[in-house]
């Protein structure tokens, strides 16, 4: 009888740490998202940088095109629409430190070949739906 107690209890225990993780993986990577998005674009336009970066892909051809791939996409067959979800595809494709990685390249400046390098890294861990979508809120968030 007390080994059916202590399965109970093992079980009741698993049960409410998975409940536990499911809370912090969905509420998490909503409010690590919004930290993010929101620490991003406080910096880029306290620094002046959202307006150069704006400039930079105005001014090139293959940048702008690039991200105007999403302009039309049909939002009804895209893999996610919101930065949120975004971010819950990249933390599955992308480690932490991968995720840090780029962020800290970012923020240091790129060049046009780090720049390629990192494009090309991250449409490898994608698929093409999730590249349109990534392009759409993209699109999104530059042109509003």
């Amino acid at each position: 009888m007390n080994q059916l107690k202590a399965f109970k209890f093992l079980i009741g225990t698993v049960a409410v740490l998975a409940l536990i993780v499911f809370g912090v993986y969905h509420f998490g990577t909503k409010f690590i998202a919004d930290e993010v998005m929101g620490q991003v674009a406080a910096e880029l336009e306290s620094t002046g940088q959202l307006d150069d970066l704006k400039k930079e892909i105005q001014n090139n051809p293959e940048l702008r095109t690039f991200i105007e791939e999403g302009k039309n996409a049909d939002s009804s067959k895209l893999p996610f629409k919101t930065k949120e979800e975004a971010t819950r595809v990249l933390l599955k494709k992308f480690d932490l430190a991968e995720i840090n990685d780029i962020q800290v390249k970012v923020r240091q400046g790129m060049t046009a070949t780090e720049q390629e390098e990192l494009l090309t890294k991250i449409q490898s861990k994608l698929t093409e739906e999730e590249m349109l979508a990534l392009k759409a809120l993209a699109y999104k968030e530059l042109f509003k």
